[in-house]
């Protein structure tokens, strides 16, 4: 079997993440591994300890596994939760249905709300329709209210505060738990103000790094509530973890050459500064929907509020299969593009513009999309490349270092 997958040139990986490794990244992850109970460790799991509070903007503790974002789901519910539980959770794309598909594995007993078919893919949490189902739960049955941040297989973006205030104005004590694997680093997210009780994020999109390290963020609120919940957990239980962070370290072997590879994506985000990697993602999110417009193609994300900073969903027309324009993309230009995902697979493809992306990557982004979309046959009303440029070139930003 071939393994060498890599010619000429630099291969353009432009899903929503796995995103590109900045070559700053990759060196810190080569660096020799050290002895994980020794002095040198110590330092280096206190200053990703810290650094990463400050990415989830909370002063509480943060969690580090060795694990994908899908063990940072099942570490947020078996932290607080019973068998026999009941959660309210909302579909707004393949990552919502996968996670209450989680919480059925685990004996939760998920209640899943949203609007009817492909219309549920299109938009975000409606915040005002988890108030109406909370108020309605006068014995407060429902323990926990989980929703998507940033959902990757679509491209929208929900308000959590917006559920946070639903919360409160039922006045329900249910928790809020929130995925934002795909939003971290990427689109604004405040867990502390929010108001969040367990954030579930990863390392591969906004972090910039390979797949391999998940979080928990947690509130006084959750600890608490993990006191009592009865779910089976050993590797995923806070308690221990939380304890032997305080000094650097971990109750297991962690993974020494990942937090390498966090220490130096932290330096870069906060060298960059929050608030200019948020105006950059936004900016290039901006350029990729001008260009879809020009295209005459739908996004995915029917709500212009809500839609992502991190990826564009691009709808394509009717009897065009997606997946096959995504192939002769990837065949003809070396460029990966997202699959659509369960409701809308064949139906659209994705854009990814997130992490280690600038204004000339998005550019060459944009050029594949549209040389392939024509050479699969799609008719397009005008050109997508020459509309994003007119609008980058208008915005007055020092370029990225």
């Amino acid at each position: 079997m071939k393994l060498d997958f890599h010619p000429a040139g630099r291969h353009f990986l432009q899903i929503p993440g796995p995103s590109p490794v900045p070559d700053r990244i990759l060196r810190a992850m080569s660096y020799p591994t050290i002895d994980h109970r020794g002095p040198e460790f110590g330092e280096l799991g206190l200053k990703v300890l810290s650094g990463i509070k400050k990415i989830f903007k909370t002063d509480q503790p943060v969690i580090i596994y060795p694990a994908s974002g899908t063990g940072a789901w099942e570490a947020a519910l078996c932290n607080t939760l019973s068998a026999g539980d009941k959660v309210l959770m909302f579909e707004t794309g393949h990552f919502a249905t996968l996670w209450k598909k989680m919480a059925e594995s685990l004996g939760i007993e998920p209640e899943f709300l949203g609007r009817p078919g492909i219309e549920g893919w299109r938009h975000g949490v409606d915040a005002g329709k988890i108030e109406e189902r909370l108020r309605s739960d006068s014995a407060h049955a429902i323990k926990a209210v989980c929703v998507v941040h940033n959902e990757t297989s679509t491209g929208v973006t929900s308000d959590i505060a917006a559920v946070r205030r639903a919360i409160d104005a039922a006045g329900h004590p249910a928790l809020l738990l929130v995925d934002t694997i795909s939003g971290l680093a990427s689109a604004d997210y405040r867990h502390d103000e929010w108001g969040v009780d367990v954030t579930v994020s990863g390392s591969q999109k906004g972090l910039m790094l390979p797949p391999g390290i998940s979080f928990n963020a947690i509130s006084t609120k959750a600890i608490a509530a993990s006191q009592t919940a009865r779910l089976p957990r050993s590797f995923w239980a806070w308690d221990e973890i939380i304890e032997m962070n305080k000094s650097g370290y971990w109750p297991y072997t962690p993974n020494t050459n990942l937090l390498y590879g966090l220490s130096k994506a932290l330096d870069m985000i906060l060298g960059e500064g929050l608030d200019n990697v948020f105006a950059r993602h936004h900016r290039l999110a901006q350029a990729c929907r001008i260009a879809v417009n020009a295209w005459g193609l739908p996004i995915q994300c029917a709500d212009p509020a809500v839609y992502s900073p991190v990826l564009t969903g691009v709808m394509t027309p009717d009897g065009v299969d997606a997946d096959q324009v995504r192939k002769v993309i990837y065949e003809r230009f070396d460029m990966s593009l997202g699959t659509g995902l369960g409701k809308m697979k064949g139906r659209m493809f994705r854009i990814g513009h997130l992490g280690d992306c600038n204004d000339l990557t998005l550019m060459a982004t944009l050029a594949g999309c549209e040389m392939g979309l024509q050479m699969a046959g799609v008719k397009l009303n005008g050109s997508g490349i020459a509309a994003a440029m007119d609008f980058i070139g208008s915005q007055d930003v020092p370029f990225r270092r």
